[in-house]
């Protein structure tokens, strides 16, 4: 009865089975944690090489230069995540104020241009457009949207216990306008009232 008595009373490696049930959640917020500095580093990286990419582009012969831009983008990233993909997505406008979406008449105050709903046709192709410029570079003058979109695996596998997928996805995008190296081709079209 005595030995009992001791034994119950004796604390000895206690600390070892507290740390036991703590261990395992303390790793668990660390590799969150670490997941999450790992994207805002990635972003910061991304939004660096985007912004230098997208002066690069801007300046006369960028136009001829778009793969080996994005090239040199694609080994600013990969230099920290490896088996990143990309997806590059170049638009040019007339002008600053062009770059956005046509705008509609919202008849149903929902956000979304529905069926129906008067819209302004800045570009003339008688449809809505949420990017109503032309793909490409542009040329000179022309206002240039340059984005990249990187998706890469995360960094520990034991994103799924935070409810997050395997891979993670970023994107930067940079808004310059071309340098003036010649004469700007502009499309003139009348903006017209559509409704359809």
């Amino acid at each position: 009865m005595r030995r009992l008595r001791d034994f119950l009373r004796d604390r000895r490696g206690s600390t070892i089975v507290e740390f036991a049930f703590v261990a395992p959640v303390m790793c668990l917020l660390l590799m969150g944690l670490c997941d999450l500095a790992y994207q805002v580093y990635a972003q910061a990286i991304l939004n660096g090489a985007v912004q230098k990419a997208g002066r690069d582009s801007a300046i006369q012969g960028g136009n001829n230069n778009t793969t080996a831009i994005d090239a040199k983008v694609s080994a600013v990233v990969k230099q920290i995540a490896k088996t990143a993909t990309f997806t590059f997505t170049r638009t040019n406008y007339d002008t600053f104020s062009l770059a956005k979406p046509e705008t509609f008449t919202d008849t149903n105050n929902n956000g979304i241009r529905d069926p129906g709903e008067c819209f302004t046709d800045v570009n003339g192709n008688n449809q809505w457009d949420a990017a109503p410029g032309d793909d490409g570079q542009g040329g000179a003058n022309d206002v240039s949207s340059y984005t990249v979109t990187v998706t890469y695996p995360r960094l520990f596998a034991v994103a799924g216990l935070f409810g997050w997928s395997s891979t993670n996805t970023i994107s930067a995008s940079t808004l310059l306008k071309n340098q003036p190296y010649a004469t700007q081709s502009v499309l003139t079209v009348t903006a017209k009232q559509v409704c359809t």
